[in-house]
This record gives C-alpha cells, sequence and structure tokens, in this order.
C-alpha cells in the first residue's frame, strides 16, 4: 500500500502516538518500555516516519533493519519494516545482528539503517537506533526530530509481512567477519584462552562468527571460552549491561578459573565490550581505549597521514589525550554521544574514536562503534606484546576515576548553572560548558551534565590519586543533592 492510498489515522490514534512518542524519542536513539510507551504500531508509524525522513534528507529509498534477541524485537522489527514499504521505500531485512552489523550493513550498502534494540537496558525495554546512509550518526537536529514529528500522521498499520532478505543477510556477515580479520589479524592469534560473557545477548551469535566457522571462515587458532551465549532477551543470567560491576563478576572468576589471558563482556546487542584482565580486575574503558587509538594512529602514519586526529569524549581520562599526543596523533574532544561523534569523525577525517563507556569508533568501519573489532584489537595487541593484560595497559592507566554517579533532580538545569556559579569553592580551576559544567584543575578535572532521556544530572571525577577523587565525589554529592528538591 503506497502512502497515498493509505488511511488517514484517526485523531485519539494520532494522540496516543504523540504521548509515546514524546517519552521514548531521546537525543540520538529511541528507547521506551513496553508496552506503554512502544508497541507494535508505534513501530509501524517510525519505519513509516523514517522512510520519509530519510527520502528527504537523503534521496534514499531502501532502509535495512535488524534486530536483536529480545521477545518483542521480531514483531517490532516485521511492523518497522511495514511501516517502511507503506511509505513507498524497500525494507531489507536481515533478521537477528548486533547493532554493528547493522551499522556495517548501512555502510556497505550504502543507506540508512534501523535496529530494533535497547541495548543494555532491563527485559522489558526495547527501543530503535536509527542511522543515515554509511551509518551515519542521526541525532534530534539531524533527523530523529524530523522522524518523531511525522511518525503520528502514518496509516494505521498494515501490510503483509516482510520476508528476511537471507541473501544480504549472508553477504553482510561474510564481508563483517572479512573486515575484521583483515584489520586485526586476529586469525593468526595463537596461545591465548579468552572467556567471553555474552550475556544472553547478541555477542552470542558473534562468537560463532568471529571466531568460529558460522560465516565460512577457518576458527581462530586460540581458544575461546563462552559464558551465556544463549540467546535470550530476558536475561535470566545477569543484565547485559557491563557498567554495573556487579555484572562482570561472572566473567572475572571464569577468567581467574580458567587461568584465562582476558575476559570479554558484551552489553545486549554487542555493539559495546568491556575487559577483564589475567586477575579479574576489570580495565579502564579509557585505557583500552588510548591503547586501540595508538594502533590506529600507528596505522593511519604507515598510510601516509602525518597527524591523523583521534576523538575522545570528555569524560576519557587526560591519559587518552596524552598518548594520542605522545603517539603523534591530534586530540580532539567531543562531547558525550554516539551521533555526535560519529559526524564529528567524518567531517575531521578521524581515525578512531573512545568514550568512556566503551564505545569504540573505526573509521575503517564507517565511523561506527564496534564492540567486536575492539576486541579483536585487543587480543591482537596482547598477543603481539606477550605481556599479560594487567601489564598491557597500565602505562595508559594514570589516574583514579569515580565513575559515573547518577542523582535524580527536580530541575536539571537549575543545578548546573548553580555549580558553575560556585566553582570558586572548588581548587583553581577553568570552568567550560562543552558538555554540561565541567571544572579543570591542575590534576584533577569535575563534569556534571544532565541526561538526555531521565531528569538526572550524572558526575563524572578524574584526579591523580584516590583521596582526591574520594573527597571531590563527597563534596558534589553534597552540593547536588543539597539542591536535588529544588
Amino acid at each position: 500500500m503506497s502512502a497515498s492510498e493509505a488511511a488517514t489515522p484517526s485523531r485519539d490514534l494520532r494522540a496516543r502516538r504523540t504521548e509515546a512518542l514524546e517519552a521514548a524519542v531521546g537525543a540520538y536513539d529511541i528507547r521506551g518500555r513496553i508496552p506503554d510507551q512502544l508497541d507494535e504500531d508505534i513501530l509501524f508509524c517510525l519505519g513509516w516516519a523514517s522512510a520519509q525522513a530519510m527520502s528527504e534528507i537523503h534521496s534514499n529509498i531502501e532502509v535495512v533493519i535488524g534486530h536483536d534477541m529480545r521477545p518483542s524485537s521480531a514483531a517490532f522489527a516485521d511492523s518497522f519494516a511495514r511501516g517502511v514499504e507503506a511509505a513507498g521505500s524497500q525494507a531489507i531485512a536481515l533478521g537477528l545482528c548486533s547493532t554493528d552489523q547493522l551499522y556495517f550493513a548501512s555502510g556497505i550498502f550504502e543507506i540508512p539503517g534501523a535496529m530494533i534494540t535497547a541495548s543494555h537496558n532491563p527485559a522489558d525495554y526495547n527501543g530503535i537506533k536509527i542511522c543515515g546512509p554509511r551509518a551515519g550518526g542521526v541525532s534530534l537536529a539531524s533527523g530523529l526530530g524530523r522522524i518523531r514529528d511525522l511518525a503520528p500522521e502514518a496509516p494505521e498499520s498494515s501490510g503483509d509481512p516482510v520476508a528476511n532478505d537471507d541473501e544480504a543477510a549472508a553477504q553482510m556477515r561474510r564481508r563483517y567477519v572479512e573486515r575484521i580479520r583483515e584489520l586485526t589479524h586476529v586469525d593468526t592469534v595463537r596461545e591465548l584462552k579468552i572467556v567471553v560473557d555474552c550475556g544472553n545477548g547478541m555477542a552470542g551469535r558473534l562468537l560463532g562468527e568471529v571466531f568460529g566457522t558460522d560465516a565460512g571462515f577457518a576458527a581462530v587458532p586460540f581458544e575461546v571460552i563462552g559464558l551465556f551465549t544463549e540467546l535470550d532477551g530476558t536475561f535470566p543470567n545477569h543484565e547485559a549491561n557491563p557498567l554495573k560491576p556487579e555484572n562482570l563478576l561472572d566473567v572475572s572468576r571464569a577468567v581467574v578459573d580458567h587461568g584465562a589471558d582476558l575476559g570479554l563482556a558484551f552489553d545486549g546487542d554487542a555493539d559495546r565490550c568491556f575487559f577483564i584482565d589475567e586477575t579479574g580486575a576489570t580495565m579502564s574503558a579509557s585505557a583500552v581505549g588510548a591503547l586501540v587509538a595508538e594502533r590506529e594512529i600507528a596505522r593511519a602514519k604507515r598510510a601516509g597521514d602525518e597527524s591523523p586526529a583521534v576523538i575522545h569524549n570528555l569524560i576519557t581520562s587526560r591519559s587518552v589525550a596524552a598518548t594520542i599526543a605522545a603517539a603523534g596523533g591530534r586530540a580532539l574532544r567531543s562531547k558525550v554521544g554516539h551521533s555526535g561523534i560519529k559526524t564529528m569523525m567524518v567531517e575531521t577525517g578521524a581515525v578512531f574514536a573512545c568514550e568512556h563507556s566503551a564505545h569504540f569508533y573505526f573509521d575503517e568501519f564507517y565511523c561506527a562503534d564496534s564492540g567486536m573489532l575492539a576486541a579483536c584489537h585487543l587480543i591482537a595487541a596482547l598477543s603481539g606484546t606477550g605481556s599479560p593484560a594487567s601489564r598491557l595497559v597500565a602505562d595508559y592507566d594514570l589516574y583514579v576515576q569515580s565513575g559515573e554517579i547518577n542523582f535524580t533532580v527536580a530541575d536539571p538545569d537549575r543545578v548546573l548553572a548553580e555549580f558553575a556559579a560556585h566553582a570558586g569553592d572548588f581548587p583553581e580551576n577553568t570552568v567550560e560548558d562543552l558538555d554540561g559544567i565541567g571544572l579543570q584543575g591542575a590534576d584533577w578535572w569535575i563534569n556534571l551534565r544532565k541526561s538526555n532521556t531521565e531528569p538526572l544530572v550524572r558526575l563524572n571525577i578524574e584526579a591523580a590519586d584516590a583521596e582526591q577523587v574520594k573527597s571531590m565525589t563527597a563534596q558534589v554529592s553534597e552540593f547536588v543533592q543539597s539542591r536535588a528538591s529544588k
């Protein structure tokens, strides 16, 4: 059914959709509870609106669609695909895949994409990550706002189910594995033992494709021990959210019990990976980012780029920028968030980008983030040095960080403004507003910023020693909590 043939939605349906979309559409993706914020009708109208917006912005009439293993995801992906086709565009449905595989498909096919996933959120959530052609970043300002505004006007949900394009999916998987192996040479690594906690998420499928024979390649010559590899979006073992320390306990214990060299812990849609050293300790995402940045700068220099740009968000450790400079690269600071970073990479020609939350972006991966590509880089680096994982990143881990601390507040903007006004309560510093309010001291920094989706402010602190971090954390926490309800 074409857009012109479809029935106009009723006033009540438009109103219900508008209310749900206001709650679910965030700064750079769509996320909501099921079924009060997201259901099959909302996915249909978002598919319809995405096709309309991508046609307007990019002149594309095809959209590639993938989905994760959550119980609602397959039906949501079909509803989204039917919406795309109701708008007069073509839906290319890949079926089950990881988010970085969807970005890769958008890259190789040069068309917009949509991944049905709620990433690391609990089982009663779902969502959509939308990208432009070649995995381009999409934010409220660059398309997501237009999609949100168009969606309530979509016709009522209709149409036949959209069949998966098995040929396109097979091509994507084959080229995805080929690209990762070409960039890291992980298929030549020997004499390592790696534990991988898949968290019942999409990484369970990637193990057989990237390290095994499922995509038609020879298996890697090192030992891989998988934990919770069964795809199960109810997350029966633990949340697929490695940002929470309790979700890393299983992989940490398994690394020690198996005498493994390295542990990997993926989030639900496998676009992020956290790392565990041989002692069972969690490795800093900033330290890993610095190590991979050094490798990517060296690669770019071999290709003739004398001063490669590398982006890091403002929450990463100062050791990242120092490593980039020491390696002969140019360090560029960014706000937090994947859409802005991808856009900035394209604009600046950056070869790599990293975030404190273990998002790692690669120019040779269409400037998209890939947990598996980052993991293979670290495995290759570990093999190449012969050092234990703890020693591998020690030189990049020179500061102490607080980790992200969240506060629920009534008026985030007012709290940030008052915090900036009280900068003099801290040792001599420079105030900045790149993303929230930042204080930059001689050997420390503090960042307080508001959430894009919730009435929260998020605190991150770094300093030269643990006592300084503890003291500053207590001082800022008391300040925020005293103003939380005002």
